[in-house]
């Protein structure tokens, strides 16, 4: 921890934050900024909240990013996950409002976040947002996430 003394989270306790607002997202600095690379962040058990209803939304996250001169640090991001336990919006509201929030504070070459929403109401809901256009040469593999499919 000597080499990164401004990580207020990673290697002690942490506490869930109480939302999203009020999440810390760390990041550390970037070994090889001026290499193009994509680092990938899946989170398979995401959950919030619905806005109307209070019953718990479940999701299948995937963040891709090609670094600059910052990296996310995983524990913050986990916390920062973790927060939309107790935070009510829609999908379409939190899907954008992480990959806004990752785009801000680590001002990527680029990044793309794909919300595979589980149905509700019977229907799945999936959203997808990024900054632009992928840099030239960055090798982007699928997402890897089928569409729903159900029980069959």
């Amino acid at each position: 921890m000597a080499k990164y003394p401004h990580l207020r989270q990673l290697g002690r306790p942490a506490r869930l934050p109480e939302s999203p607002d009020k999440a810390v997202l760390e990041t550390v600095p970037n070994p090889m900024p001026r290499e193009l690379y994509l680092v990938r962040f899946t989170a398979p058990e995401f959950t919030t909240l619905c806005p109307m209803t209070g019953q718990p939304d479940f999701a299948h996250l995937v963040i891709d990013y090609a670094p600059r001169t910052k990296l996310v640090e995983s524990k913050s991001l986990k916390l920062f996950l973790g927060s939309f336990r107790n935070h009510a919006d829609f999908h379409e509201a939190c899907t954008l409002a992480i990959g806004q929030r990752l785009a801000k504070v680590l001002a990527p070459r680029w990044l793309r976040i794909g919300g595979y929403w589980y149905p509700r109401g019977g229907m799945p809901i999936d959203v997808f947002w990024q900054t632009g256009q992928p840099p030239k040469g960055l090798w982007l593999p699928d997402q890897g996430v089928a569409p729903y499919r159900g029980r069959g």
